[in-house]
């Protein structure tokens, strides 16, 4: 009975070592199949998976030969994912992590295409909307970005779309500064305003907004009564956008509102009822 027990015992003993061996996880996946894996979700557009495989490589493979490339496709993935934020610190420890790789300067380019496009909405992909009204930020953010990628590498196969990109952020940002000159003149803020006007004529002078700042700065001294700074603006405008709406066909300036204390009589007998003030504006893009 004793040597049937035993056999019995080391039966069972063998059933549970099976058991136990049939239960064990399988070999984790190796690197290249982790970044194949990766690239198959990046594909199919799945740039969530994408993201998740790409952390997993570089976390278990961070010497790896893989580990570098996943880095910079992170960046990529979380770009197209939208998760723009994530992308630029992405970007960031990529560069740096590696300021001297031969595949930096794709970090510095998509470092500013996230900038480029954040804050951009759902609606912004279907409707055109004025993206000079917004928080010009990420903008600015965007325009360094090229412009480090440009005086880093200006032979890299992005410095093309980044200088074109750059044309549109500085035009953008120089609209928003008139913006901004069109709020002062709603606060009655005119010496706010000509110094938008002269920020742009200064610091932006390619840009398209420059007819209206010149404007801008003529129509604000005017309602400050300094009639000997609004000379130069106005002759500059003349000479170069004789065009511009504000000017007649003489070339005199058109000025948006009466210089006589912006309120007429009938203005005043209604207090402010009727003949409402109604504050200078500039915007003549549809003249660009």
């Amino acid at each position: 009975m004793k040597a049937v027990f035993k056999v019995i015992a080391l039966l069972l003993l063998s059933a549970i070592v099976a058991g136990c061996a049939g239960e064990q996880e399988k070999p984790e996946s190796s690197e290249r199949e982790l970044y194949e894996t990766a690239q198959g979700y990046i594909k199919s557009k799945n740039f969530s998976l994408a993201v998740q495989n790409l952390q997993l490589l570089e976390s278990r493979f961070p010497f790896g030969p893989y580990a570098e490339q996943a880095q910079l496709e992170i960046i990529y993935a979380h770009y197209r994912s939208g998760d723009n934020e994530a992308a630029v610190a992405a970007a960031d420890r990529f560069i740096r992590l590696h300021p001297r790789h031969e595949s930096v300067d794709y970090a510095y380019y998509m470092r500013g295409l996230a900038n480029y496009t954040q804050g951009e909405g759902l609606l912004d992909r279907f409707l055109t909307t004025d993206t000079t009204s917004r928080d010009p930020g990420a903008a600015t953010e965007s325009f360094d970005d090229f412009r480090q990628l440009l005086q880093r590498f200006p032979n890299s196969a992005y410095a093309d779309d980044a200088r074109a990109r750059m044309i549109h952020l500085r035009n953008r940002l120089a609209r928003y500064e008139i913006n901004v000159a069109n709020y002062y003149f709603k606060r009655k803020a005119y010496l706010a305003a000509a110094n938008r006007g002269r920020y742009v004529v200064e610091n932006m002078p390619q840009t398209k907004a420059v007819p209206d700042a010149l404007a801008v700065m003529v129509q604000a001294y005017l309602l400050l009564g300094m009639k000997d700074l609004a000379e130069q603006p106005l002759m500059v405008l003349r000479q170069n956008f004789p065009d511009h709406p504000s000017l007649d066909k003489n070339g005199n300036f058109v000025s948006q509102v009466g210089l006589d204390g912006e309120r007429s009589i009938i203005n005043k007998a209604t207090l402010g009822l009727i003949d409402r003030y109604e504050p200078p504006r500039f915007d003549n893009r549809n003249q660009e």
